[in-house]
């Protein structure tokens, strides 16, 4: 016997029975951004291996660990796209979308690959959807998109929402706080873990998002850097902050919040929820006021944020049966002159009344036609033999109530329109 081949670790098939809650909330979210004014945009799944090392940063696991890079045929160093925003801002610069509009408000939907640690709602292929603003510095595009993240976790009935953000500064800011921070972290050093000990001298602002319980007891007495914000820092995150209580956005200021990504500036947050349990963090994003620079273009500040596919539909999973309408008709045909004349029926009921209609087309007997109709909880069963043939009409039964009636095939068109 041959050897199955099986998917490789850390991906994963969806399914049939799946894909229709994956549509749903796919369709949902394109919606959702349109209705702000952001369009899509669309990247290619793989990138010289250069924008990520100069936009994410040497110093971030993604860079060390868990990016999927290759040399090709020609020499070239690519890798697979491990997160959005830099293949966004690489788009932007190289077609001058600068100078077509004064902001760009862009949304995706896009696979990424990571070679990190499979767990619940976390693979190495992994689907991301998100948003960036490019072209404003103002603290209302700030609200705005921190809006936008919550409302659209709100619109999918997820409880519990919390907002969790921070001011991590703009440049100037940031060093004179990691200079504060390292002076402090460097009491503890031996007590800090290898990696920890690492970042002290490349960037000890990392540190301040250790999981590890020893260290959160170090930092929990550190700087803050919320006290280090210069003038202009500190009115533009009050600004925002009031912005958020004008709109009823509850938010608690999480001092070590700063993301994982080293091209965050001034603002930072995330979503939480218990929903998930001690995976908590639904979504997260912020400020990257220097990396359009950073990677060859003209000044340009920006915001975005970004979330996981499987996460939202990991707490969308209880839901489904809420979520999704039946499908409305089962066609039984019983006989060969029932299934020349279901073609023309099934055809305009789908294509005219634009309705889902399930057709057998393993000729089985009504008994077992009857099963896959009440297996796929249909609405409604039109049955065609060669008796209801000859007296050109058809059965129509109602699942739910149980109740049926003899239509004629003429009349069944009408029958479904009074219906919707």
């Amino acid at each position: 016997m041959k050897e199955i081949i099986k998917n490789i670790k850390g991906t994963k098939d969806i399914l049939p029975n799946e894909v229709e809650i994956w549509q749903y909330v796919e369709d949902k979210i394109h919606l959702f951004f349109q209705k702000y004014g952001y369009h899509q945009i669309r990247t290619p799944k793989f990138e010289n291996t250069s924008l990520f090392n100069r936009s994410i940063g040497l110093d971030t696991d993604i860079v060390n660990k868990e990016m999927y890079s290759w040399t090709d045929q020609g020499g070239n160093n690519l890798t697979l796209k491990p997160e959005v925003t830099a293949s966004v801002v690489r788009s932007f610069i190289q077609h001058n979308l600068g100078k077509i509009n004064s902001i760009n408000k862009l949304y995706y939907i896009d696979s990424l690959f990571r070679r990190e640690r499979p767990q619940k709602g976390r693979f190495r292929q992994f689907e991301q959807f998100g948003i960036e603003a490019l072209g404003s510095n103002y603290p209302e595009i700030d609200a705005e998109v921190i809006s936008m993240a919550y409302y659209l976790y709100d619109s999918f009935k997820i409880k519990s929402l919390k907002l969790k953000i921070n001011s991590i500064g703009s440049k100037n800011t940031r060093l004179n706080y990691k200079k504060e921070l390292k002076d402090y972290l460097i009491n503890y050093k031996n007590d800090l873990s290898s990696i920890s000990q690492n970042r002290l001298n490349s960037n000890p602002l990392r540190i301040l998002d250790t999981k590890i319980d020893f260290e959160k007891e170090i930092i929990k007495d550190a700087p803050k850097i919320i006290n280090y914000l210069d003038s202009d820092d500190k009115s533009h995150f009050d600004e925002l902050l009031m912005l958020l209580d004008t709109m009823n956005i509850q938010y608690e200021i999480d001092h070590n919040l700063v993301r994982g990504l080293d091209y965050y500036t001034k603002t930072v947050f995330e979503i939480h929820s218990d929903i998930l349990g001690s995976q908590a963090a639904l979504c997260g994003g912020g400020r990257y006021d220097y990396l359009v620079e950073e990677l060859g273009g003209d000044p340009t500040p920006a915001i975005g944020f970004a979330a996981g596919m499987e996460r939202l539909i990991l707490s969308l999973d209880a839901k489904k049966n809420d979520i999704f309408k039946k499908p409305f008709i089962y066609f039984i045909t019983l006989g060969n002159g029932a299934i020349k004349a279901s073609a023309k029926i099934i055809n305009s009921l789908r294509i005219k009344q634009n309705l889902t209609v399930i057709s057998n087309s393993l000729r089985k007997n009504l008994k077992a036609q009857m099963k896959e109709a009440n297996k796929l909880n249909v609405s409604y069963v039109i049955i065609l033999g060669d008796d209801e043939i000859k007296n050109n009409s058809a059965i129509i039964k109602d699942m739910d109530s149980g109740n049926q009636e003899s239509v004629n095939l003429q009349n069944i068109d009408d029958f479904f329109k009074k219906l919707h």
